[in-house]
This record gives C-alpha cells, structure tokens and sequence, in this order.
C-alpha cells in the first residue's frame, strides 16, 4: 500500500509493538548474556511487556491479512524465515531452540487466511472463542511426542524461546480479521499520512527489523563487553 492507502492506526501500533519487542530483548540480552542482573519483579515486567507485543503482532496481523494483496505469499514469505530461525537456534540453543515460534504461527493464519476471508462473521465468531478454550484446556494435557505441539499440547520436558501455538492464538488472530470486518471494511483515506514518515517505513519494513534486530542488539553487547575486558 501506498502512503494515502494506509491505516496510520495500525502503523502506530505495529511500531509500538516493535519497540516493545526490542525493548524485551534488549532486557533479555543484558540479563542472560552479560553480568548485569535485574530484580525479580522487573523481570515480571518484561515478560508482560513481550506477551503485549506479541499479542500486538498477531491481532494487527489479523487486521492486515485483509489488507494483504497476497497472503498466500507472505505466509510462505514468513515460512522460510521461521524454519530459517528454527535451523539456527536449533544450533546455538538444542535445548530450548524455537519449535513453532510466533513466526511459525503468523505463517500457518496467513496460509489459512483464504478460508477465513470467505467464513461468515458468525463463524469466525465462534471459531475464535472455541480457540481460546482450547488452548487452556490443552495446557492441562500432554502428547507423547512434538507432533502436537503447533496446536499447543506439549509432551514432558518440552522447552522453546519462542512458543505460539494454534491454539489459542488464532483466536486473537480471527478477532483481528472481526476486528477489520467491523471498523475498516471499506475503509479509503484520501487523506494525507497522519504520522511521521519514520512511523510508516519502520511499520512497513517490520519483519526485516524483526529479523535483525536481535543479531544487532547481541554484537553491540560482544563490542562493548570485549572493549570492557
């Protein structure tokens, strides 16, 4: 989309989302790979703040799939950037390397997005109620093995940095596309972009700074502990 097709709401919202995330990583990073340490509670803090933005990510991606020239291709787009991300973590970390991270996730809506587009508003309704009650109930059973775990049954012992099942977030997903059908349907704006322009490239260039940003926030911390040493 161009500048005057845009919704600036949703830019807004998807930078938010973006600071979010960088500033959990940015908090991760310096207590797991450096000497400085953070209280209990402000660790607390930072996980509410990684759960916002993630929550952000998937509900504006709900909104944006009806808005997508072409989601079908953006969800093999994201496909191969997550099994890309599974391949490396599954390298620096075995243990606890990302299974069906968030990227996983928006791929599988995305893919599935066409059958969405064409349910009636009470479908998706109900399709999304019954995916959240879903997801807790499935957290209270386990699998016998990692078949499952992208609908959200974990078997004993699984661990991942990055975990978002189907279940229950595609219930957040679909109340994105609701979402849309309500406010944005029909939605043209003519009108000059609202915001700064810094707001719409950095909402339109989101997964390259997704991608990169963790790389980035790591080597500034080698640089600056090996200048410390």
């Amino acid at each position: 989309m161009n500048s005057a097709s845009r919704i600036p709401e949703i830019d807004l919202l998807r930078v938010a989302a973006l600071i979010l995330m960088i500033l959990y990583h940015l908090f991760y990073d310096l207590d797991t790979f450096t000497q400085v340490s953070f209280k209990s509670d402000i660790l607390v803090w930072m996980m509410v703040v990684a759960k916002l933005a993630a929550f952000l990510f998937i509900f504006l991606s709900g909104i944006s799939s009806n808005l997508s020239r072409n989601p079908i291709h953006n969800g093999i787009t994201l496909l191969f950037w997550a099994l890309l991300i599974s391949l490396i973590t599954s390298i620096a970390l075995p243990e606890t390397y990302v299974r069906f991270g968030i990227l996983h996730f928006l791929a599988c809506m995305l893919l599935l997005y066409p059958i969405f587009q064409r349910s009636s508003t009470t479908f998706l309704i109900i399709f999304a109620l019954v995916s959240i009650s879903l997801g807790f109930y499935f957290k209270n059973i386990h699998g016998i093995g990692p078949w499952l775990i992208p609908l959200g049954i974990m078997y004993p012992g699984f661990k991942s940095i990055d975990y978002f099942p189907v279940f229950p977030y595609s219930g957040l997903f679909v109340f994105g596309i609701l979402f849309y059908r309500f406010r944005f349907a029909g939605f043209t704006n003519s009108s000059t972009y609202s915001f700064p322009p810094i707001i719409e490239k950095m909402s339109r260039h989101s997964l390259l700074i997704y991608l990169l940003h963790q790389p980035i926030l790591l080597l500034i911390l080698f640089i600056f502990q090996k200048a410390k040493a």
